[in-house]
């Protein structure tokens, strides 16, 4: 049996102001390339389809076609919502997908609904256990988050997925395929960079172990970094397959080709994807950075310079594809280096104004000519 492990397009993705529209598009329409090409019997995506619980009419046109085409492939398509998705408006998609041939689960619901089995062409029977992402506060009660230590609430999210697991693979056994897809953060685990921070926090971290040995493949969303992670069973993230912010600049993006049979130990393969723009982080002097080529990446700078008006500007004039500019983190004074009791009785605004920069590191004429300007603006009005 063949698998492409696919998560986390996080279609509809705006960066510092840029759409990514055609980027998304390009990047679904070359995974629909590796499965036409690969012939799986399975897709799995698992989870963060959108990157807003609201997407917009593209980014949903956008997905629904990926998954149709998908299908088109001739394989069967599951997919689970993740933390970004809104899941209620997955599953109210659902009569469509079943329409459409595709299985969506976008909330947790009877455990009948979470198991879904299904036969290969080759006549290879697969089970597959469908967990979308579920939050702390749906899995621990309110009255249990007020009374537990966050130790313990923790503890208690983990031992309750741990307990859905066990019921949901209660029938793994050795006559078909186990798999299970899920979106949640594993200890030990790897983040990508951008992951959502509020869920990938220990709070949301459960171990490996929750997934029995029964499984020949545990399909895993949420991390955007392609990683196999130690356990029972082979339990892997197959990652974004394109950079969804400047902190997974040095991530491979891609898709998990899969192989496993019964009785057997899954084979993976990364498959890396290569359509969308490359994000970029370099560092610099202004002339060091009219000296760069960074082609076609979208780029994040960090300027070698002192703060000053102005300066932005003249960075991106150097580098047009410049998202986000800042001063280098390395010249910028250390946290609480500039709190000192600083005496008001005496000075001026623009002689405190003025000390306040320097503590800062920003030395320029401009600037406090500016604050003087506006001052006196606001004295001659009043």
């Amino acid at each position: 049996m063949k698998i492409l492990h696919t998560s986390d397009w996080h279609v509809g993705k705006v960066l510092k102001g840029q759409s990514r529209a055609e980027e998304h598009a390009a990047v679904l329409a070359e995974i629909v390339d590796i499965a036409r090409a690969e012939q799986p019997d399975l897709v799995l995506v698992a989870g963060d389809l959108f990157d807003a619980a609201a997407p917009a009419p593209p980014a949903t046109r956008l997905v629904t076609g990926a998954l149709s085409a998908l299908r088109g492939s001739g394989a069967e398509v599951v997919a689970i919502a993740g933390n970004h998705d809104n899941g209620a408006a997955l599953d109210a998609l659902r009569p469509w997908a079943e329409a459409a041939g595709i299985t969506l689960r976008g909330t947790v619901r009877t455990a009948d609904d979470h198991v879904i089995t299904g036969t290969t062409g080759a006549g290879e029977p697969w089970r597959l256990v469908a967990l979308p992402f579920l939050s702390q506060r749906y899995a621990v009660r309110a009255t249990e988050l007020f009374e537990l230590s966050a130790a313990e609430a923790t503890q208690t999210y983990a031992d309750h997925l741990r307990r859905m697991i066990e019921a949901l693979t209660a029938g793994f056994g050795t006559d078909a395929v186990n798999l299970i897809t899920t979106h949640l953060t594993v200890v030990g685990a790897t983040t990508g960079g951008g992951e959502r921070e509020a869920h990938t926090i220990a709070a949301y971290a459960v171990p490996a172990t929750i997934f029995p040995a029964s499984a020949h493949y545990v399909a895993l969303g949420h991390l955007h970094r392609e990683q196999q992670v130690p356990g029972a069973a082979p339990v892997r993230y197959c990652g974004s397959p394109l950079a969804i912010d400047f902190g997974e600049g040095d991530n491979t993006p891609g898709v998990t080709m899969v192989e496993v049979a019964v009785g057997g130990t899954a084979k993976t393969r990364h498959v890396p994807t290569s359509t969308a723009v490359p994000l970029r982080t370099v560092r610099g002097t202004l002339d060091e950075l009219a000296e760069l080529d960074p082609g076609e990446a979208w780029l994040r700078v960090y300027v070698r310079e002192q703060p000053r008006a102005g300066l932005r500007e003249q960075v991106q004039e150097l580098l047009p594809r410049a998202l986000e500019v800042r001063i280098d983190p390395d010249l910028l004074p250390e946290p609480g280096a500039d709190r000192h009791t600083t005496t008001r009785a005496g000075r001026t605004p623009a002689e405190l104004f003025t000390e306040y920069l320097t503590a800062r590191g920003h030395d320029d004429d401009a600037v406090r000519d500016l604050f003087a300007e506006l001052y006196d603006e606001v004295v001659s009005s009043s």
